[in-house]
């Protein structure tokens, strides 16, 4: 199948990354986006994660090329709250790997120490492995040029919040016109379809390989072509949102450097501060409570009702196949998990990037082995980033509501082993935490199972390898914390290091929304 024009159905954030990657990768094919003048997008995700980063890179987009134009800022961390038990104080999961570099046994070193401090916070897990902590918690912003803070890559271990909305406006004034995309406005009335796939879209467009961008309304793969879809409400409870936007009274304060996610009575809310504002959101099932009595609740928690709220409904899961005949879905039309961990816009830009690695292979062609190891590969990442979302839930112990108590009666069983294990999943956790007695330095179920009172280490694993029945508790102890005594020591260091730096207001005062700046 040759591919040397490609139409995008569907704009928003998903549509306008489809056709900035394409008509980066491929500046000399036709590449069309059409999309509704009547049909709103979603704009809601307004979260990202480090994936992002490879993505722009790529298309050579730099921070100050749209971050003045979309409402950003820099994201180093997330923050969860209320998952694991109601009042648990909260934990973070910063973006890059743990420093272990002075440890006695990897990741292990801190679940020593917490064997020997009982009460010591799970918190301390990514205040002692993570040097940017050290940022997150005095809400500053450095770039770490000159490497104050060991093995911390910014323009890798960041991400940003910013209005996905006006992201996707963004590339496409600054990015693809520009470029040469061409852009329709007309909506979809009319599809003709033959043994090939979508042979004309309203009785006149024509298409080599047409992009599905249209949502959760998935009007191509799903509608037209009707390729079957896997819902994974079975490990995933929601599938409702309220959303809306709060102004600041703190600026200063209340514009901090990670998304906060705070668990409620049926689902949770996140917390995203952009530049000028503040997004936020009630995550909840419809299933334990209507969407008036999860309003209700979402008021409660922000302490006010004269916001303007928006409802948005959730499809849990994914299509049999991304990539069927001449359609390849992009976005909410190819799957969605949830809002938590911000994969909405990830599986965007992951999705991308491997379509390119197949359409790189031949740009005059592809095959269908081509469309089979995209469907793979795609599928694998979104199954393993599901189970990686799950788990916040698989490993809660809260009983307090009937949402938390059937999550914790669900089964997340290992009916997915054949699935290639690219972040996480069940099994992985089980087995590395009970058998192991290791996490992947690698693996993001580092913070969350550590924030949530999983350890691959516990006080029995410590005695039981002493081999001598009548050993010494006090001395055991004392030698272990002489031994990872450096990881306080690091954390007092990197804290000393940034204590100078600019906040993260003034840093993006001074050089991102400065005078050229749109909002």
């Amino acid at each position: 199948m040759k591919f040397d024009k490609i139409v995008i159905v569907g704009g928003g954030s998903a549509g306008w990354m489809t056709a900035a990657t394409f008509i980066h990768q491929f500046p000399n094919k036709e590449i069309v986006l059409m999309e509704s003048p009547n049909i709103p997008t979603v704009g809601v995700g307004e979260s990202t994660i480090g994936g992002i980063n490879e993505w722009l890179t790529l298309l050579q987009i730099n921070d100050k090329d749209f971050m003045p134009h979309c409402d950003a800022s820099y994201k180093l961390s997330i923050r969860f709250e209320n998952f694991y038990k109601n009042g648990d104080g909260g934990f973070h999961y910063p973006f890059g790997n743990p420093y272990v570099k002075n440890n006695k046994f990897g990741t292990n070193d801190w679940y020593f120490k917490k064997a020997c401090m009982p009460e010591l916070h799970t918190s301390n897990y990514a205040d002692c492995y993570y040097p940017q902590m050290a940022l997150v918690n005095q809400n500053k912003l450095y770039k770490n040029k000159d490497e104050l803070l060991p093995d911390f890559n910014f323009n890798k271990d960041t991400a940003v919040h910013f209005d996905a909305t006006k992201f996707g406006l963004w590339l496409k004034e600054h990015y693809c016109l520009p470029r040469g995309v061409k852009h329709i406005l007309e909506d979809v009335v009319d599809i003709d379809v033959d043994e090939n796939g979508i042979k004309t879209i309203n009785n006149k467009y024509t298409a080599d390989l047409f992009i599905d961008c249209t949502g959760f309304k998935s009007l191509l793969l799903d509608k037209t072509l009707k390729e079957p879809f896997e819902s994974y409400t079975d490990i995933l409870p929601n599938n409702s949102a309220w959303a809306t936007r709060i102004p600041y009274t703190d600026k200063e304060k209340e514009l901090v450097g990670y998304t906060n996610c705070t668990a409620l009575g049926n689902g949770w809310v996140w917390n995203i501060p952009l530049w000028s504002r503040i997004g936020t959101g009630y995550v909840y099932s419809d299933k334990y409570v209507s969407d008036e009595e999860a309003l209700k609740e979402f008021k409660k928690h922000l302490g006010r009702d004269d916001l303007e709220f928006k409802n948005l409904k959730m499809r849990v899961g994914i299509h049999n196949r991304i990539f069927v005949k001449n359609v390849c879905a992009i976005g909410l039309s190819a799957g969605f998990i949830e809002p938590l961990e911000s994969n909405g816009l990830y599986t965007v830009h992951d999705f991308l990037m491997k379509l390119m690695k197949v359409l790189k292979r031949d740009e005059t062609n592809i095959s269908q082995f081509d469309k089979d190891t995209f469907n793979l590969t795609a599928k694998a990442r979104f199954r393993t980033f599901a189970e990686f979302v799950a788990l916040h839930y698989a490993l809660s112990h809260r009983d307090d509501t009937e949402y938390w108590k059937d999550v914790r009666k669900r089964n997340y069983g290992d009916n997915n082993i054949d699935y290639v294990k690219f972040i996480t999943g069940f099994t992985n956790v089980k087995i590395d935490r009970i058998v192991n007695r290791q996490y992947n330095l690698d693996e993001g179920i580092t913070c969350i199972a550590t924030g949530m009172n999983c350890f691959p280490v516990i006080w029995n694993d410590i005695i039981s390898t002493e081999y001598e029945p009548k050993y010494n508790e006090e001395k055991t102890k004392k030698n272990i914390l002489n031994t990872i005594s450096h990881l306080d020591k690091q954390k007092q260091e990197w804290n000393e290091k940034v204590s100078l730096e600019k906040s993260l207001y003034q840093y993006l005062k001074e050089n991102i929304h400065n005078e050229n700046s749109t909002t």
